[in-house]
């Protein structure tokens, strides 16, 4: 029951900041197994010993599903553990998942609140909030996608201190820095999404928030 509080907490200031953009409330399960193997990947993976799977956001991860809709996205992450992939499993049992994620017409939708931890991004989930966006590299992300993922970005950094906006697939750029807590150096996958294209229109649109250039 302790943690279902914060749960909920944490999503109520969306109802009270006006100008907050339209946010649709589509939680996914969060257990006390969910509990347990977050706890577990911020220790093992991170280095991370804490008592509750909490975040303190200074980042945001851009992604793309490279599936069709928010419903298989819902589907995919939805399970406490993940099922299949070797490449990710052999690290943890805890199922890949997100903060938010854009459809293709801008809608936004919010699977976990901005402050628990969610498994999308290797070396940096601990302080990353992460945005999924329906599409992929045959299906490029859309105008309506990049507005929505502007307005949200802003949001975010009204409520907490963002120093940075990348894409998925510029994630090892922090790999040398202090901001990287991965325990295994080997631990690595290639990403391209959302693509350098999408990522320079969007940051082009948040040059005024003045954000930290990529290492």
């Amino acid at each position: 029951m302790q943690y279902l509080i914060k749960f909920f907490f944490v999503v109520l200031p969306f109802s009270l900041f006006a100008q907050s953009p339209k946010i649709v409330q589509k939680p996914i399960t969060w257990n006390q197994e969910r509990i347990q193997l977050s706890l577990d990947y911020l220790k093992n993976r991170h280095g991370l010993n804490q008592s509750a799977p909490t975040i303190q956001p200074k980042m945001v991860v851009v992604h793309w599903t490279a599936n069709n809709s928010v419903k298989a996205t819902f589907n995919t992450f939805n399970p406490v553990k993940l099922p299949g992939r070797p490449e990710l499993t052999k690290a943890s049992a805890l199922n890949v998942s997100s903060q938010y994620v854009i459809d293709r017409d801008g809608t936004i939708y919010q699977f976990l609140p901005d402050t628990i931890f969610a498994r999308h991004t290797i070396g940096l989930n601990y302080c990353a909030i992460g945005i999924e966006n329906i599409g992929s590299r045959q299906n490029p992300l859309t105008d309506a996608q990049l507005k929505a993922n502007e307005e949200l970005i802003r949001y975010l950094s009204k409520m907490y201190p963002i120093e940075y906006v990348i894409g998925h697939h510029e994630y090892q750029r922090f790999k040398k820095t202090s901001w990287w807590k991965e325990t295994d150096p080997k631990y690595i996958t290639g990403k391209d999404d959302p693509g350098d294209k999408f990522m320079q229109r969007l940051r082009k649109h948040l040059a005024n928030l003045k954000l930290n250039p990529l290492p």
